[in-house]
């Protein structure tokens, strides 16, 4: 499948089921997409940081990280924030849907289903991106208004941390970049939480880009 522009659409199926995997990918693959595979959410975490889909089928329940942890990591870095999620999991109860969209995915599939089903899932997600990336609300650009406590000081290491946030990069990678260790970098990320009142990384990050910090 290709957009406006002839590329190639990429997926990344999330799944630690290599039968499932297998079928998936084959037949996504058929209908004209692009998939990388991540057997599990700390993987998928390894490839985003290197490369950026176009959309994410994640399943729920997988070893060293679930489909939960992953989502609301992604939700909350700038960089993999909008890509559309797709939700595959054997757990077919409201509860259990209202859960996995509370979570932060844009659709909730569940297993068993029919290919079809979920490639219709997949194009209209995908039609979906695409208009808001066209058509983008005005009223929407910025999110709610962001309510941050006043004179909020930084530290010149803080200040920096807060600029290579806003620029979408993980806090493994500043943690490269600095020359210090990621939990160093985590500890400053949230004393700036703490600071400013605000809630998570996309916040902070839209408050340096609002306060012109970057």
């Amino acid at each position: 499948m290709k957009d406006s522009n002839g590329e190639q659409k990429r997926l990344m199926l999330v799944d630690d089921d290599p039968n499932l995997v297998l079928l998936v990918r084959d037949y996504l693959e058929f209908r004209g997409y692009d998939v990388i595979t991540a057997e599990n959410g700390r993987v998928a975490l390894e490839i985003l940081e290197q490369e950026l889909p176009d959309l994410m089928i994640c399943d729920i329940m997988m070893p060293e990280m679930d489909g939960y942890t992953l989502v609301k990591q992604i939700r909350e870095d700038p960089r993999t924030g909008s890509i559309p999620v797709l939700f595959l999991s054997a757990k077919g109860q409201s509860q259990d849907k209202v859960k996995g969209l509370n979570t932060g995915a844009d659709v909730y599939i569940v297993k068993p289903f029919e290919p079809e089903e979920l490639v219709a899932q997949v194009e209209s997600s995908l039609r979906q991106a695409s208009r808001l990336n066209q058509h983008p609300d005005p009223n929407l650009d910025h999110g709610p208004k962001l309510r941050v406590r006043r004179n909020v000081e930084l530290t010149p290491t803080e200040l920096r941390v807060v600029q290579l946030v806003a620029q979408g990069l993980a806090n493994r990678d500043i943690a490269r970049i600095m020359k210090v260790s990621q939990r160093t970098i985590e500890s400053h990320v949230s004393n700036m939480l703490g600071k400013t009142g605000l809630h998570n990384r996309t916040e902070l990050a839209r408050w340096a880009l609002e306060t012109k910090k970057v």
